[in-house]
């Protein structure tokens, strides 16, 4: 993750990631510059990812306080 990401949120790195796939869709792009979108929207990817487990460690800590000491593994569907 570089510097610049580090300050993204997750709606923003979404964003981001969604506009580099409709870019190197559109094939018009230089094989440098289709490499370069590829592995930013990888490493966009891992980022989201890291974010959404984040938060799904949050819910499942809300989850034990409110219910007690059980705690009910986060519902993925």
């Amino acid at each position: 993750m570089n510097m610049a990401q580090k300050e993204l949120e997750f709606e923003q790195a979404l964003q981001r990631l969604e506009a580099v796939v409709k870019k190197l869709e559109a094939g018009n792009v230089s094989l440098d510059e289709a490499l370069a979108g590829y592995e930013e929207g990888i490493s966009l990817v891992r980022f989201c990812n890291e974010k959404l487990d984040a938060a799904e460690l949050r819910v499942d800590a809300v989850r034990m306080t409110e219910e007690g000491a059980s705690i009910a593994p986060f519902d993925k569907e």
